[in-house]
């Protein structure tokens, strides 16, 4: 994967924490359970004095040496399980403890890298922007509808903006809500500073702490990071490259604010085909009017959206004008 060392290195160390600490876990369980159920000591005792004795059988030419340690090891777990189980605890309280029981916290099964390990990826290079500061500030937990008014009437549509926004805020909770269940794409256009961001970053931030790689650019960004994959083969845009079309969920935001060419046009219909195929869900944002992204990005484009993503139209008065006006009249 293109990662530079340091942060090769710094994501080995986070499965390096993560097997010490389970493997603390997992040592206060054993002193806790040792010192309330003493019997089960003295059959873990039984069990590792079983495998010594079972070794010193097969080098003397013992045949059955293997059957019978198979079968007492047999007895002596189902002896174990029901101690546990007879005294409050799961029967699986002593097993090895695994964030990932794919990989077992390595990073890595066989000489492939593990799912777990690309989400770490992502966690990383979100750690190292910026983008964690905003999410902490733009959730679902800050969000307001008190920007929104039911005065404010859309003329496409004849509803409010705030009757628009309740309905794109119930669409984003309810993508939230079933991303491991349903396939969905969500296309937010309207008015300029009306949420449409924010709202991205809402799902992007609960996503990410339910441990979904999600990835977000602006559009800008995005096709910068494809041309220098594509003409100057960098290492750290073959990084994102790979993941614009494996990550769960990937946000293009400001989507018409890049300069729009051939090259872009035909970017955005690869990765938003491709991503419909895997059935990798997409979120793009943009100010533009539905005919000006047919212009912009050709009718299989345009068709590809409208047919497979959910529409959601946001309209109002720009809300950070809205907070300056209130700043001026607080001061």
């Amino acid at each position: 994967m293109g990662l530079t060392n340091s942060q090769y290195d710094a994501i080995m160390r986070i499965y390096e924490q993560r097997q010490l600490h389970n493997k603390d876990i997992l040592f206060a369980r054993y002193e806790e359970v040792y010192r309330k159920i003493p019997e089960l000591k003295k059959t873990d005792d039984a069990i590792s004095s079983l495998g010594v004795a079972q070794a010193r059988k097969l080098l003397s030419g013992d045949n059955r040496a293997v059957e019978d340690f198979r079968k007492q090891q047999k007895k002596l777990t189902l002896q174990k399980k029901a101690l546990l189980t007879s005294n409050g605890y799961p029967e699986d309280y002593l097993e090895p403890i695994y964030q990932c029981s794919d990989c077992r916290d390595t990073g890595y099964i066989g000489n492939q890298k593990c799912h777990c390990f690309q989400k770490a990826v992502i966690r990383l290079l979100y750690t190292q922007s910026n983008l964690q500061e905003i999410l902490e500030k733009e959730n679902f937990d800050t969000f307001s509808l008190s920007y929104y008014s039911n005065h404010y009437i859309d003329k496409k549509t004849g509803r409010s903006s705030l009757a628009l926004m309740q309905d794109a805020l119930a669409a984003c909770h309810a993508f939230v809500n079933t991303f491991s269940t349903d396939f969905r794409n969500l296309f937010l256009y309207g008015s300029t500073g009306v949420g449409k961001t924010f709202l991205s970053h809402c799902i992007a931030r609960e996503l990410i702490n339910k441990s979904y790689s999600v990835i977000y650019f602006t559009a800008f960004e995005l096709f910068d990071i494809i041309a220098k994959y594509k003409f100057e083969k960098d290492e750290t845009a073959g990084v994102m490259y790979e993941h614009i079309f494996s990550c769960d969920l990937l946000i293009i935001d400001d989507l018409g604010t890049e300069l729009t060419n051939s090259f872009t046009s035909s970017q955005l219909f690869l990765c938003l085909n491709e991503r419909l195929l895997n059935r990798k869900s997409t979120i793009i944002s943009t100010n533009l009017t539905l005919d000006s992204l047919v212009e912009l990005y050709s009718e299989r484009t345009f068709s590809r959206i409208t047919s497979n993503y959910t529409m959601l139209r946001l309209t109002g008065d720009d809300i950070r004008i809205q907070k300056k006006l209130m700043n001026r009249e607080e001061h």
